[in-house]
């Protein structure tokens, strides 16, 4: 495969490209490299914003009802679904695209799913870079949509510029919200299937738990929707963009842009030190296992000595 040829298709915008290209990033680390050499240049044009919450929810929906949406003001949208990995192929269960089925034949519309492979935090190692692939294809709005399991999911503000914390009434979602993990990254809070009962007391306990968060320069809101039947889409969407007009005024977009650059590179780091020590640790690390294993030693003591040898102040 020509890595420069695909990633020229991608900066032109080839849908062909781009889904080949995303493959590379998953499936292809040395590839990959090159790959975000040629594109990078051409990246930063996109909002990201991502969709998070628990299952059942209705992310997926939401996600579909928003990139139409998007797409009826003339934005070019492409929707990044993170799925649950498949144990057998290590592929991802599509569940997240049979769910959007119907926006492939429109050109200014680009969905695809990534598997999480065991990634903690509801994304997968090669968000990041499928992002900005996406990116670099031309698309101006991205909705980054997470697996779903819970509180637990809040590697996305990594990734997005705009949070949305996705919950519905009558699932103990509510209870779920006011963690502080999900409280300390939603941007926008959307109540989702709103016209089920109970959806007054779940929007209630929310604001009760915003009034209860520390004082910052923004509060987000809470939005009802029922994506189901594109209700409440154009209210969230008007919320989105007050997010980012605030992001923008207080300088805070450059912030996080810098936020964002930063972690990836540390991700990076870790990944390529981590890799490096363990390949050369070879027999080191067998008898660092044995020793622990019979308690000889404890695993920080055994890991600082390992470390020793490749870096002077480790």
């Amino acid at each position: 495969m020509d890595i420069k040829e695909l990633a020229d298709g991608v900066i032109r915008g080839e849908k062909r490209s781009l889904a080949r290209a995303i493959t590379v990033v998953e499936n292809n680390p040395g590839g990959t490299r090159e790959l975000l050499g040629y594109i990078y240049p051409h990246t930063g044009g996109a909002y990201i914003i991502g969709v998070t919450g628990s299952p059942g929810v209705g992310k997926s929906t939401l996600v579909y009802s928003l990139a139409r949406y998007y797409r009826s003001l003339g934005k070019k949208v492409g929707v990044l679904a993170v799925d649950p990995t498949s144990p057998f192929t290590g592929g991802a269960i599509l569940g997240d695209r049979i769910r959007m089925s119907g926006g492939e034949i429109d050109q200014g519309l680009y969905i695809r799913s990534l598997a999480s492979r065991g990634h903690l935090g509801g994304l997968s190692e090669a968000a990041s870079d499928a992002l900005a692939l996406i990116d670099a294809a031309g698309y101006e709005i991205i909705l980054l949509e997470t697996v779903g399991t819970g509180q637990a999911e809040v590697e996305v503000m990594r990734f997005a510029h705009t949070v949305l914390v996705t919950l519905v009434p009558g699932l103990g979602d509510e209870i779920q919200a006011i963690k502080a993990g999900i409280l300390e990254i939603g941007d926008v809070f959307v109540v989702n299937k709103a016209d089920r009962d109970g959806v007054d007391k779940t929007v209630l306990e929310i604001e009760m738990m915003l009034d209860l968060a520390p004082l910052v320069s923004y509060r987000p809101r809470v939005i009802r929707t029922v994506a189901s039947k594109d209700e409440g889409i154009e209210e969230l969407v008007k919320e989105i963009e007050r997010h980012k007009e605030h992001l923008i005024a207080s300088d805070a977009l450059n912030q996080k842009q810098m936020y964002m650059a930063e972690e990836r590179v540390k991700d990076i780091l870790i990944r390529r030190v981590s890799a490096y020590v363990l390949d050369r640790a070879g027999t080191d690390l067998d008898i660092a296992m044995q020793d622990i294993a019979s308690r000889k030693k404890d695993p920080y003591t055994a890991a600082e000595e390992i470390l020793k040898d490749w870096f002077e102040e480790a």
